[in-house]
């Protein structure tokens, strides 16, 4: 790493000037890239998919961590000609795909063992764990970066303001841990927001037995009206939460995951 450019030597070779459309915030303080990619775990075995590299600053950290391989998508092609000097450093261990993340399965970039990193672009960070959670088994760990608010939403408990249709899907197939934060100031442009690192780590087998999607409809159901009580959210779905053992007076965010599998199967059964 010591020949190669410095980062905002790169941003300014390039002229790239953050996109807003894109959710592009810049993190170049390579002390906290490494950081990043050491909460990551031990890389040397691992095959890595990071989304959105932009000028490289983490993909930096990765490849010196000693990821077997990185496999980077990134949208924007004025990052993706700023990476080539990256691929040239690190031959062999360093491949760009050009295009949309929302549009590409990672699992289908690297063999096992698979991990993602990546400081997720926020206007689509959502979006894209959506995406990601029907196969998440496929993955070792995903180490990402969401805003604040995101990553409270992640990890939250039942009884929260931030327990969400998000915390149930997220925590039914994966364990969710916050690692650190970090301050808006880092990035280029600094956002209003503060940021989050969170490890997920998908669990060998989800958490309550029921099929994905009737937890799905469930959660959108029950979550939907949140203010409401669960006898009147789900009535759309003409299911009574007793059938599950629970209150048909409780409220949405007062039911833990393993309620929602309880109330996803005694859809099925309905259904059945």
């Amino acid at each position: 790493m010591s020949t190669l450019p410095p980062l905002r030597e790169v941003v300014r070779r390039h002229g790239l000037d953050a996109d807003k459309a894109l959710g592009q915030h810049f993190l170049l303080d390579l002390n906290l890239t490494a950081k990043i990619a050491r909460a990551a775990g031990p890389l040397g075995h691992r095959h890595v998919v990071e989304i959105g590299p932009g000028p490289g600053g983490l993909t930096r950290s990765l490849l010196a961590a000693g990821a077997a391989r990185v496999v980077a998508i990134e949208r924007d092609p004025r990052c993706v000609a700023a990476l080539e000097t990256l691929v040239a450093a690190y031959p062999g261990r360093l491949e760009i795909v050009a295009g949309d993340a929302l549009a590409i399965d990672p699992v289908e970039l690297v063999p096992k063992p698979r991990c993602i990193v990546a400081n997720l672009p926020y206007n689509i960070s959502t979006a894209l764990l959506l995406k990601w959670l029907p196969r998440i088994e496929a993955w070792e760990s995903l180490t990402l970066m969401f805003q604040k608010e995101v990553a409270d939403r992640l990890t939250a408990s039942p009884g929260s303001k931030e327990y969400g249709r998000l915390t149930v899907l997220v925590q039914w197939a994966a364990e969710a841990r916050r690692l650190f934060d970090i301050p808006p100031r880092a990035f280029v442009p600094p956002p209003k927001i503060v940021s989050t690192v969170v490890r997920l780590a998908p669990r060998a087998r989800p958490l309550a037995p029921c099929r994905r999607e009737d937890l799905e409809r469930v959660t959108a159901a029950a979550f939907g009206q949140r203010r409401k009580m669960l006898r009147g959210s789900l009535k759309p779905l003409g299911l009574d939460p007793t059938l599950a053992g629970i209150e048909p007076t409780a409220r949405a965010e007062d039911v833990p995951v393993e309620g929602f599998c309880a109330l996803a199967r005694a859809l099925a059964q309905q259904r059945a």
